[in-house]
């Protein structure tokens, strides 16, 4: 069995050699060029044995030659000693035509030789954008490969939340839905989770600290687990929340209740030295998505500048994380983006703007199918007020999953045009965030470890985490 698996033929074909359950690169220049497009295809739509075989490629390769996930940790905790400053992190959501959407990225960031930037997704995207982790990982690798990126790739898990109306009737299941989650991740090569159990933030209660409880509490337990699943030589970078995205604007008061009840709970259930948060997710007047308005504009968002600044700070100062994050910002006006490095915000989330680019490059006649479907498929979430052009604004993600193929399989000149698009967008966003020259920083402060995995069809390939290779911790 080794030796047919071993023998197995890719597209790389003799760019790569694999000998002792390890792969050697041959030839690098061959991973720029589509034999890696091919490569990654078969790791999203092939089946069985095929499909294993070219995900494990695509994650040794990587080893091989430096383009391994890595956490983002350590490159956090120096900027909350202050070690280095003057940038906000993009967290780019990849929904939806992902491997032409990372490539864009990757170009991006060699081009401005930016290193301090994360790629994610959310529970909720995981599910209607059809990309399980494993896949998902497979598919940023590949982009980064076929690009030439070379640099600790960052993966992160977003909004691994708490649902309260589940919790609420099984708060026990919940919470292991969530974990499972994260076992499913970082076996993939999630190395950063945000941990969302701001949902479970109880204003009714009396004070501060009673109304975070829950959130603190529950937000512990799954970080332990996290701790309890990293692969040697990783530390994960995890990140909390004290407000949920599109409520009232955050406060110093509740972000204070929030870690000293952390850090309290942390500190009484888990041996000396556990790695805490690295960063802490804020409300500061935006929504996911942006709201849209009957004429399928985005409303103006009322962004709160000051509350970034001063719970950034607080954060740095108090508990030596990076700072706040700030969810919900890709709908912003081109004019929001340059105050986020000034205000030392540590982190921003961008999503729905690169959906809505994508939507916007597909042929009128693709889109009006996609329409179509959701008209059939989305109609219970069509509210009586909607209009049309709020209703499909609000669905249209829930068509990227049943249309993911169609959208790989978009003509050349169609995806050349959105490739264009977001390439002008990233170098936009890049700029103004100031992550331009970052890769240096990420070199310093980010040792990506070499991971190996089994190769499939050997002991220990499903659902184990990657062996470490203890010799090699290069980039």
């Amino acid at each position: 069995m080794l030796e047919q698996l071993s023998t197995r033929t890719s597209p790389l074909g003799d760019a790569i050699r694999v000998e002792n359950e390890r792969v050697t690169v041959v030839r690098e220049a061959d991973l720029a060029s589509p034999k890696i497009d091919a490569l990654v295809r078969e790791a999203v739509f092939s089946t069985g044995e095929a499909r294993d075989w070219a995900r494990w490629l695509i994650w040794e390769i990587g080893q091989s030659v430096g383009v391994r996930p890595a956490s983002i940790n350590d490159l956090y905790l120096a900027r909350g000693r202050g070690e280095v400053r003057g940038f906000t992190v993009p967290a780019i959501n990849v929904r939806g035509m992902a491997y032409d959407t990372a490539r864009a990225i990757f170009r991006t960031a060699i081009k401005l030789d930016a290193g301090a930037f994360l790629l994610e997704i959310a529970r909720s995207e995981i599910g209607y954008t059809d990309q399980r982790p494993s896949e998902y990982v497979t598919v940023m690798l590949g982009a980064a490969l076929r690009e030439g990126f070379r640099g600790p790739v960052f993966i992160q898990g977003d909004h691994f939340q708490v649902n309260a109306k589940k919790f609420a009737v099984d708060p026990m299941g919940e919470v292991a839905a969530v974990k499972q989650l994260a076992l499913e991740a970082i076996n993939a090569g999630f190395y950063n989770i945000d941990v969302d159990t701001s949902t479970l933030v109880d204003l009714a209660q009396p004070d501060l600290s009673s109304q975070q409880r829950l959130n603190y509490e529950t937000c512990v337990d799954i970080t332990r687990h996290i701790r309890e699943l990293e692969p040697k030589g990783v530390t994960i970078s995890v990140g909390g929340e004290i407000g949920e995205v599109g409520s009232h604007n955050s406060t110093v008061e509740e972000l204070r209740a929030f870690m000293d009840g952390f850090n309290r709970t942390l500190a009484a259930q888990t041996p000396s030295g556990t790695v805490g948060l690295s960063k802490i997710s804020v409300q500061s007047g935006t929504s996911h998505g942006g709201v849209v308005l009957p004429d399928g504009s985005i409303a103006d968002v009322a962004l709160d500048l000051a509350t970034l600044e001063r719970l950034s700070k607080v954060a740095r100062d108090e508990y030596r994380m990076a700072g706040a994050v700030q969810h919900g910002a890709s709908t912003l006006p081109d004019t929001a983006f340059h105050n986020f490095p000034s205000t030392e915000t540590a982190e921003i989330h961008l999503a729905t703007n690169f959906q809505n680019m994508l939507f916007d490059h597909l042929p009128a006649s693709f889109r009006d199918e996609v329409y179509g479907w959701l008209r059939e498929n989305a109609k219970d979430e069509r509210k009586s007020s909607d209009s049309d052009e709020q209703f499909f604004y609000k669905t249209r993600k829930k068509a990227i999953g049943p249309f993911k193929r169609r959208l790989w399989d978009l003509p050349d000149d169609v995806r050349a045009r959105l490739g264009q698009a977001y390439d002008e967008k990233f170098e936009f966003l890049f700029t103004q965030l100031a992550v331009s020259g970052t890769a240096s920083a990420a070199r310093t402060f980010v040792k990506a470890t070499k991971l190996h995995r089994p190769m499939p069809g050997t002991a220990g390939y499903e659902n184990v985490a990657p062996a470490p290779d203890d010799t090699d911790l290069s980039d």
